[in-house]
């Protein structure tokens, strides 16, 4: 298709389509960031030739039935058809969150806003899952309906009374929800001491118990400082441009602002602990997404932040409240080249089943994402190229996962992905504001291969995405996804599987740890694979995942498990047959078994 193609017709082009189209049209050409002062960083990769196919059947099936299922209100976020601020453009996460304790996933979507005219029933809303495919909007009744500029969430315990509280991070003021246990919720904000100065531009956001006391900790994220009375609008400043279109100006060259740590008080309220623990101390760079785990196998949750157009962060933990950055020295800060990227979201899990942690990064286009293999230890090797993945250069990548949807003991690779700068297009049509999902499947645990349209409907539509969530929302044995749409309803990729291969799920309940077990590492073993994955929360970009950690066993019908909980202490449970939920409890094992193959239960209670 010629370069001149008119903007509609690429609006209706399939996956393959659309990446038929040649290098040329769609690479950027070298030193992208150069071509885009104020802009986010690119290498100007073009994507490398495609194998042939490896003909292996994919058993997901992915359809969108957010409009069935009653998610029918479009997150506002920023104009339709023009930025003309960074802010109007970076998107927020979404979260799944079992807000009830019934064993159904509910979804949680905020909202953003606009400078001129936002329009109505622009809120966070809360829907409470129907059990039968449908979810109703109870944002009325919840608290939580409040209309504000969202960015990202976080999802935990923080006073261990049973009921996950969300934080909601903000460009202007955060916000503390504390569930109520009776299907509201109440800004605690203030009553615990998270009230700030000023506006503050947060994003990445995640509950870690650092000090290992029991107790949910809060670390948060900024992007930049951002004032509207001292960024240009664009079209203001000539160097703020993208291929000679004038653009909104940033991240590059507005101020930057640093991360803050704040410690959770035996009275209920937090305290700010950023300088006491050498966070503050840390040049931040543009931050995002914000993950806690222990990389390092030293039974301490450290935390991994994806920066924009700047090295990304690895805070290692060192034991004694403070932390220590180290993340180039882990090798997880700059491409495998030693080049700055526009990291955006992170994926946390073992794509090639040693046992240890890797971690998986989204970037701007014309780059490729980042596949990072943990040694266990603290140190990662960048896998990209070897892995295949330089396969897909051409859409500017949002929130990950690295999980196994198909079920086969194997984690896949899956982004959203969205342009930033709708204006381009107008003027290069090759350069499409909304595109479609990506999603690598896992041939061996060291190589991936995209699949353009074989995983169905819900992954090769094009939307403007940012923020993803991952978990069984129909408790069916799969992994469904549910996606941030720029100014259009979220999508719900229903995974449709086709039956053959076993699977486990684990929801840890702590004791002597957090009660949401946060920071828990758990290894599960099954024929000769042994895979790793920790309860977080917040991951992908932005958003927050299903609590309860998913394994696919492929054609294993037992595993051993070996849960690591957020306190240090270790606990072995072997032989655990496939296809069921089990609910461990710190100290005390399986607590509970749900089988789901002959049908979800009706009325799961938590211990």
């Amino acid at each position: 298709m010629p370069r001149s193609a008119p903007r509609v017709i690429l609006g209706l082009m399939t996956r393959r389509q659309l990446l038929s189209l040649p290098l040329g049209a769609l690479a950027l050409g070298p030193s992208a960031r150069a071509q885009q002062y104020g802009g986010m960083a690119s290498r100007g990769i073009k994507a490398a030739p495609r194998g042939k196919p490896s003909g292996l059947p994919f058993n997901a099936h992915f359809v969108n039935v957010a409009q069935a299922a009653g998610l029918t209100a479009p997150v506002i976020y920023g104009p339709e058809d023009h930025n003309d601020y960074i802010v109007e453009s970076m998107g927020c996460g979404v979260a799944f969150i079992d807000y009830d304790n019934d064993g159904w996933l509910d979804i949680l979507v905020p909202t953003g806003r606009r400078l001129q005219a936002t329009p109505d029933g622009a809120i966070i809303r809360l829907y409470k899952n129907n059990r039968d495919g449908t979810f109703s909007d109870v944002t009325a009744k919840s608290g939580l309906g409040r209309s504000v500029w969202a960015t990202g969430i976080t999802v935990g315990d923080y006073d261990n009374d049973g009921y996950d509280d969300i934080f909601i991070a903000c460009w202007g003021q955060n916000i503390l929800f504390h569930n109520n246990g009776d299907g509201t919720f109440s800004d605690v904000t203030e009553k615990v001491g998270l009230i700030h100065t000023g506006s503050r531009y947060s994003t990445g956001c995640t509950w870690v118990d650092y000090d290992r006391d029991g107790r949910l900790d809060l670390f948060v994220s900024h992007y930049n400082v951002f004032d509207l009375d001292k960024v240009p609008i664009r079209g203001k400043d000539p160097g703020c441009s993208y291929r000679g279109v004038p653009v909104y100006c940033g991240p590059d060259g507005l101020p930057q602002e640093p991360c803050r740590l704040y410690h959770n008080n035996p009275d209920g309220t937090f305290t700010d602990v950023s300088e006491k623990s050498g966070i503050a101390s840390v040049k931040p760079g543009y931050c995002l997404t914000a993950v806690a785990a222990d990389f390092d196998g030293d039974g301490w949750q450290d935390i991994y932040v994806a920066c924009d157009t700047t090295p990304s962060l690895l805070f290692r933990n060192n034991h004694d409240g403070t932390f220590t950055e180290r993340g180039l020295d882990a090798g997880v800060s700059l491409s495998e080249d030693g080049q700055e990227q526009a990291g955006m979201g992170v994926a946390v899990g073992d794509f090639n089943v040693d046992g240890n942690l890797d971690i998986f990064k989204t970037h701007f286009r014309d780059d490729t994402p980042a596949l990072y293999r943990g040694n266990g230890k603290g140190s990662f090797t960048d896998a990209t190229l070897r892995a295949g993945l330089r396969v897909e250069t051409r859409f500017v990548g949002w929130g990950a996962g690295m999980v196994d949807l198909d079920n086969d003991g194997l984690p896949d690779l899956f982004f959203a992905t969205g342009m930033v700068y709708p204006e381009v297009e107008r003027k290069f049509p090759d350069y499409p504001f909304k595109t479609p999902r990506v999603l690598y499947r896992n041939l061996d645990g060291t190589r991936f291969e995209e699949l353009l349209d074989e995983a169905g409907p819900g992954v090769s539509e094009a939307h403007c995405s940012r923020g993803v969530a991952f978990g069984d929302f129909d408790n069916d044995g799969d992994l469904d996804i549910l996606v941030m749409n720029m100014n259009e309803p979220p999508s719900l990729l229903r995974n449709d599987m086709k039956p053959g291969n076993h699977w486990l799920k684990t929801l840890l309940t702590g004791v002597a740890s957090n009660r949401s077990a946060i920071g828990a590492q758990v290894v599960v073993t099954y024929g000769d694979r042994k895979q790793a994955q920790s309860v977080m929360a917040q991951s992908s970009y932005l958003s927050a995942n299903d609590r309860r950690l998913h394994f696919g066993l492929g054609a294993e019908k037992s595993a051993s498990l070996e849960i690591r909980w957020p306190n240090g202490n270790v606990e072995k449970i072997p032989d655990v047959q496939a296809d069921r939920l089990v609910v461990i409890k710190e100290g005390a094992g399986i607590v509970r078994t749900d089988r789901w193959a002959a049908g979800p239960p009706t009325s799961p209670k938590l211990p």
